[in-house]
């Protein structure tokens, strides 16, 4: 039996969506980082390092939601693990780079713009992500216009990753990124990401 431990509020959310695209059965811990639950001794046995998301897939533990995500496309013959090892180097390279460059800086962007109340946003925080943040989507944009997909030509774990993490620009204004806004249309129109949105927004 599949354990995944992890909120659809967290990066746990791009875990959801993939077990969605292969239609995976799971026991689901609907944990938040630093939970209670992941300071308790029998978590800890499992997960020393007390990080969610985390699957225990019968014995196999693994944390951080990109690589779950790489181990079960590939386990499961999944077609969103890119065959030819281009692709494949591709679909790492993005994930990677999104978490260099672009998902903790849009999460800092939207809190102190938005998501927190008015008297605790920063606007310098919010700034400085910006900057970040901007040249992040015109890399997006840039690499879109070349190719609908950003690992081949058909949606791959990449872009699944990568759109998981720009889940908060969905509501953002992206009219000066027509490729990245029309891409990120088409991720999230999958019917496995719409049933993880859906649990994501049940959440608050």
């Amino acid at each position: 039996m599949l354990r995944l431990y992890g909120s659809a509020r967290s990066r746990a959310l791009r875990v959801l969506w993939m077990a969605g695209e292969l239609g995976l059965k799971f026991d689901h811990k609907d944990w938040l980082p630093r939970a209670p639950e992941t300071r308790t001794p029998e978590y800890l046995a499992l997960n020393p390092n007390a990080r969610v998301p985390t699957i225990d897939d019968d014995g196999f533990i693994l944390s951080e939601s990109m690589a779950i995500n790489f181990y079960l496309a590939k386990k499961h013959k999944s077609p969103l693990y890119p065959a030819d090892p281009k692709n494949e180097a591709r679909a790492l390279q993005w994930s990677l780079w999104e978490t260099d460059r672009l998902d903790r800086q849009l999460v800092n962007y939207c809190r102190h713009t938005r998501d927190l109340p008015e008297a605790e946003r920063k606007p310098e925080i919010a700034e400085a992500a910006w900057k970040e943040v901007e040249p992040a989507f015109n890399v997006l944009e840039t690499a879109l216009s070349r190719s609908e997909w950003l690992a081949g030509t058909a949606f791959s774990v990449g872009d699944l990753n990568v759109a998981a993490a720009l889940y908060r620009a969905l509501s953002l204004d992206l009219g000066k990124w027509p490729h990245l806004q029309a891409w990120l249309k088409r991720c999230w129109e999958r019917p496995a990401a719409k049933k993880a949105r859906a649990m994501r927004e049940e959440k608050g």
